[in-house]
């Protein structure tokens, strides 16, 4: 089973804040999962989750290292870094042409970011979003 982070369509673009996974199941597309009920537990609450629900691949955009140490610990793939379309991220997953960012990382929380801050909505200036100057 593959989760997306979801929100209209597209990966959303930070995997603590995320309110819809849409899974999908090798096959066929499945429909949207709620995990909104679980971001009070984050991250580990999400990644234990997205476990529960037999999920063993995720893709999203923006993720810190706690988030990313959960799901290593639960044992899902993570493809992160990812933008555009989440139907599109799947089948280039599944194609084996996906566009990823193996080191992508979210480190900039209580840097005075809004609470409608998304990872990936900015350029990330000096901030550690994503795979910048490496």
């Amino acid at each position: 089973k593959i989760a997306v982070t979801y929100e209209n369509g597209q990966v959303f673009q930070h995997f603590g804040h995320t309110a819809q996974f849409k899974i999908y199941e090798a096959q066929e597309a499945g429909g949207l999962l709620s995990g909104g009920g679980y971001q009070r537990l984050r991250p580990r609450g999400l990644a234990g989750f997205l476990q529960a629900q037999g999920v063993d691949t995720l893709i999203c955009g923006g993720i810190g290292g706690g988030a990313k140490t959960a799901l290593a610990q639960t044992g899902i793939q993570l493809y992160g870094g990812v933008t555009g379309s989440a139907d599109q991220a799947v089948e280039d997953l599944l194609a084996g042409r996906l566009v990823f960012l193996p080191d992508v990382l979210c480190s900039h929380h209580g840097e005075g970011h809004g609470e409608g801050h998304s990872c990936g909505e900015h350029g990330c200036g000096g901030h550690s979003c994503g795979n910048h100057g490496a």
